[in-house]
């Protein structure tokens, strides 16, 4: 099957009256979408609300329970955000590319089923195998994605649905055999998890690796395929998602009860998307911010423990349902506010202008008209009088000679 380049086989002018040559150097398609660049002030102004809220969350948790912020505690509660962190890194990967992996949940479950049973035999021997079969279900996923071009929402529920048979096959909570504690390393996994957000955030602030993870949101036909490039960006998407989503469920089974109750693992994916959109990506995918995965999640992580010590039972479903909810307002604001301004078109670079980029300048060729050049075309040739001829007047006369 072929991948149709969209945009790339005609070099007619766009509605928008640019021209296409204009357009190829700030925009991914000549003839759609809208050429500028995507304004990040929307997505800066977002997360200072987010920040408000993780101190203000912060504070209150303070006040009601101060020991929930100091040692063991500390440390509890941040292995917890790191592995809701990494699920919603999972979610928004996927994401960002325009097909989301809502099979993120079940993976991580699954995952942390797997290493409840087999962590007694050491990390390398539980955790390896859970995210090998993890990359080889993203890359089932990602094959179905991209070679049939289907949604991947549809296409990831289907996967999650396989996975939850999986699940199903244990009637009971399993306990946890593995002695692995992520605690004593709570600060270092925080400060990576923090790290990978944040850079990840800036990367995807760059308007060429912004527009190469989102090349596959669609601009007219969604059923119309987006070209080679989009399809590998996509791939990769999916099983990164996938792989991250086990190693959040490794580190969750790890740092949770003892017991691992065999779920479908949804509830998860609710969560993690709702994370994920609350941060300020797009649910249309491309869009997205700097800091607000890591806002995002501390916001959740701290009402979560923050809910029990006032007496609040909330389960994963109703946490990620308001957060869902909240986040879908939030793509609106994103795409509203964020999409380029109109009539916004970057200077393109200058092509075969002559320049060197050192700074030195080559002369322009002048055209030139007539190659070879021509001799001038002479004069007509003048006729010669025979009366004026010098041989009357200097030649000797003939009468001349006979007198003599």
């Amino acid at each position: 099957m072929g991948y149709d380049e969209v945009g790339r086989e005609r070099s007619t002018e766009p509605s928008s009256g640019v021209p296409a040559a204009v357009l190829e150097n700030v925009f991914d398609d000549p003839t759609h979408g809208e050429p500028g660049r995507d304004r990040i002030g929307v997505h800066l102004g977002w997360e200072f609300l987010l920040l408000a809220g993780l101190a203000t969350l912060g504070w209150l948790l303070w006040q009601e329970d101060s020991a929930a912020l100091r040692g063991d505690n500390l440390r509890t509660l941040l292995v917890a955000a790191v592995g809701l962190g990494l699920l919603a890194l999972a979610a928004g990967l996927s994401l960002r590319t325009a097909a989301p992996n809502l099979a993120v949940g079940p993976i991580a479950l699954a995952a942390a089923l797997h290493y409840a049973e087999q962590g007694d035999r050491g990390l390398p021997a539980s955790v390896g195998p859970a995210v090998a079969v993890a990359a080889l279900g993203g890359l089932a996923l990602a094959l179905v994605v991209v070679v049939l071009h289907v949604p991947g929402w549809a296409a990831s529920l289907a996967g999650a649905a396989g996975v939850v048979v999986f699940i199903e096959r244990r009637t009971a909570p399993v306990l946890v055999q593995g002695d692995y504690d992520p605690g004593r390393s709570a600060g270092y996994l925080f400060a990576g998890f923090a790290a990978v957000a944040v850079l990840g955030g800036l990367f995807g602030a760059i308007r060429a690796v912004r527009r190469l993870a989102g090349r596959y949101r669609p601009i007219s036909d969604p059923a119309r395929r987006r070209g080679t490039l989009a399809a590998t960006v996509t791939a990769v998407a999916l099983v990164g998602s996938s792989v991250l989503a086990a190693l959040a469920g490794v580190l969750l089974a790890a740092n949770g009860p003892e017991l691992v109750a065999p779920t479908s693992g949804l509830d998860w994916t609710v969560l993690a998307v709702g994370v994920t959109l609350l941060a300020g990506t797009s649910a249309y995918g491309r869009r997205g911010g700097v800091f607000g995965t890591l806002l995002a999640v501390g916001v959740v992580t701290l009402f979560q423990t923050y809910a029990p010590e006032r007496g609040w039972t909330l389960s994963n479903w109703a946490v990620g349902g308001v957060v869902l909810g909240v986040g879908l307002l939030v793509t609106r604001l994103v795409e509203t506010f964020g999409r380029p301004r109109p009539g916004s078109v970057d200077k393109p670079e200058p092509v075969n202008d002559g320049t060197i980029s050192a700074g030195w300048t080559m002369p322009q060729s002048q055209p030139v008209d007539n190659w070879p050049p021509t001799l001038p075309t002479p004069a007509a040739p003048q006729p010669v009088d025979p009366w004026r001829d010098p041989r009357w007047e200097d030649g000797p006369r003939r009468w001349d000679t006979d007198e003599r």
